[in-house]
């Protein structure tokens, strides 16, 4: 625990300092959109923008903490996994899960707050553009972290799982996609 701390505990004071703040942003945001629509509406769109954005942050922060290690990437998929498995519990559990919150917020709240990305598909690739996003500022900025295909799966997967766990906020607000045009009739004869 002490190790973990270290590592982390300014970011998770600086998560607990930023709740009422945020608090304050999400009826501020809400009260400004009364006008333009439903309370209920204003309230929803103003908690799902605020959410994405402050349930991701934190995480993205950590992961982009620079480490005393040279940079590295794992491009096969479920190689770093299946090396991690056989690893000891605890660090299984801290990366996989860990790795599934990175973008659980953005998964959670995106569909509540934008229709087009209602749907399990859109989430899961939301969540790999966001991780690719991430993998590939590890690597640039030579944070000494390894920049991962796992990685993305598993913060891909684990924004569409969220989104899941928000479908009663989303369900029934995806938008209709257009079929295909109907082909006039042609006359026979």
């Amino acid at each position: 625990m002490g190790q973990a701390w270290r590592d982390w505990g300014d970011v998770v004071l600086a998560v607990l300092a930023g709740l009422p703040p945020l608090v304050l942003v999400v009826a501020g945001l809400a009260r400004v959109r009364r006008d333009a629509a439903t309370a209920r509406d204003a309230w929803r769109r103003s908690v799902a923008e605020v959410g994405a954005v402050a349930g991701t942050l934190p995480w993205v922060w950590m992961i982009l903490t620079p480490r005393d290690a040279p940079r590295d990437v794992a491009l096969v998929p479920l190689r770093d996994l299946a090396d991690l498995l056989t690893g000891p519990p605890a660090t299984v559990v801290v990366q996989v899960v860990g790795n599934l919150l990175v973008l659980a917020a953005l998964g959670f709240f995106a569909p509540v707050r934008v229709a087009a990305l209602a749907g399990a598909g859109r989430l899961f690739l939301l969540g790999a553009a966001g991780a690719v996003l991430v993998e590939s500022l590890q690597y640039a900025l030579d944070l000494g972290r390894v920049s991962s295909v796992d990685d993305v799966l598993l913060n891909a997967t684990g924004a569409a799982l969220a989104g899941l766990l928000s479908r009663r906020w989303w369900a029934g607000r995806r938008p209709a996609v257009p079929g295909p045009a109907a082909a006039p009739a042609t006359p026979r004869g």
